[in-house]
């Protein structure tokens, strides 16, 4: 299921899973797992020790070599266990939800409905291989 929020842009991708919301965490919170589920993440640079606390960052490059743009990925919200957003079922699996907009860089350029698309495509993808991550039981 998708959703755009009409005057926030925000775009909001759901995903469920046999995975429970602990397995789900766990490859969360293993920054260093990063590229290995989000779309356009080459490498991991660096994860602040107390990834994914509120204001840890994690340090990453998107795109292809040689082509690649350093960029950081900071936590506004943080539950252990929950936030960022996972949302149990009662099958012991969870539905994962992910909202995203541009908030700067080159992307922030295109107009919202075309920005859109591109982040429901990317982010469907990247709910696909968080969601196998977790249902292989990623470490």
């Amino acid at each position: 299921m998708v959703t755009v929020h009409a005057g926030t842009g925000l775009v909001e991708v759901h995903r469920s899973t046999s995975a429970t919301a602990d397995r789900v965490w766990n490859v969360l919170a293993d920054g260093w797992t990063y590229p290995s589920w989000v779309v356009g993440a080459a490498r991991m640079r660096s994860v602040s020790p107390d990834w994914p606390a509120v204001g840890a960052e994690l340090h990453h490059s998107l795109g292809v070599w040689p082509f690649l743009l350093n960029d950081v990925t900071r936590v506004l919200e943080s539950r252990a266990g929950r936030e960022l957003v996972l949302e149990p079922r009662d099958d012991g699996g969870c539905t994962i939800t992910m909202r995203e907009d541009a908030v700067a860089g080159p992307a922030r350029l295109l107009p919202q409905p075309v920005r859109a698309e591109l982040i429901v495509r990317r982010n469907t993808e990247a709910l696909r291989r968080l969601a196998y991550l977790a249902e292989g039981g990623a470490r």
